[in-house]
């Protein structure tokens, strides 16, 4: 089996959480081939040589990697296309399901994030900044969540720009469902990217795994608002832990939706007064 054909149906087989698929990738991955006995050589426990080897000869497994490969494009850790900026981050995902362009991610990529209740302000922050990042060609990335990131996408379209997804679902769930149509055009015209299989429901810790994606892919990391540690900050700690660039919009004291990006900008992340704050750390 090849390298490549293995790393997908590792990821398929759903049995390993993220961390332990990098582990498994780094043993092979100087091999361009793997055999059942060299899975038998891995240093892994008896019960993950198990799984593995069980994978090489289920067909379900196969039905379903034929499943996903029909849904999109899968790309894999070892491909020339993958990013390198994503390849380089803390265990960065070995398979990557997808719709639509995947050249957008070679692009000057913005991460931009925020609260799932966003406010008149942040509303109207959003509604100032991406047009200004879409005529200077910066692609925008979020994770198509209520709020912030559902604006981020539809306003980066209808300006006439270009944007990544990153779901915390396969690619045959929508969550929240009123972003139905939305992830439908991403998919089609822009690019849609999970990380789990097909039919993988939204579970919790997908939310968290899929911020370190978000963070890896760009350039520079802007919250427009966050709530004390909200998920967003969590994105915003996976972008500094990888050196990027981060930014926060400063808001009112009294605000609780503005209470996290004070405290990013306090810590010191870049304020944002404008889009060209935005644009100078993403263009590097």
């Amino acid at each position: 089996m090849k390298i490549r054909d293995f790393l997908i149906m590792m990821k398929i087989s759903t049995k390993f959480n993220i961390k332990k698929q990098y582990e498994i990738y780094q043993m092979v991955s100087q091999l361009s081939e793997i055999t059942l006995d060299d899975v038998s050589s891995l240093t892994v426990n008896e019960k993950d040589c198990m799984v593995l080897k069980e994978c090489f000869q289920s067909q379900k497994l196969e039905l379903e990697i034929a499943l996903n490969r029909q849904n999109g494009g899968i790309l894999t850790i070892i491909d020339e296309s993958y990013p390198m900026n994503l390849k380089e981050i803390f265990c960065p995902p070995t398979v990557l399901f997808y719709r639509g362009h995947l050249n957008l991610m070679q692009k000057n990529l913005a991460g931009i994030v925020g609260s799932r209740l966003i406010s008149k302000y942040g509303q109207m922050i959003v509604s100032q900044l991406i047009p200004v990042l879409c005529h200077n060609k910066i692609v925008t990335v979020s994770g198509l969540a209520q709020g912030v990131d559902t604006l981020v996408h539809s306003h980066t379209i209808n300006a006439g720009g270009q944007t990544i997804a990153v779901i915390g679902s396969g690619l045959n769930k929508v969550y929240p469902r009123d972003n139905f149509d939305l992830q439908k055009v991403i998919g089609r015209n822009q690019l849609l990217i999970s990380e789990y299989p097909a039919n993988s429901a939204p579970l919790r810790h997908h939310f968290v795994e899929r911020n370190r994606i978000i963070a890896g892919l760009s350039c520079s990391l802007s919250v427009i608002e966050a709530k004390q540690h909200s998920g967003s900050l969590i994105t915003a700690n996976f972008a500094l832990s990888e050196n990027r660039n981060v930014l926060a919009v400063p808001g009112s004291l009294y605000s609780e939706n503005s209470t996290g990006c004070n405290e990013l900008i306090r810590a010191g992340a870049h304020p944002i007064l404008s889009a060209e704050d935005i644009i100078e750390e993403t263009l590097i």
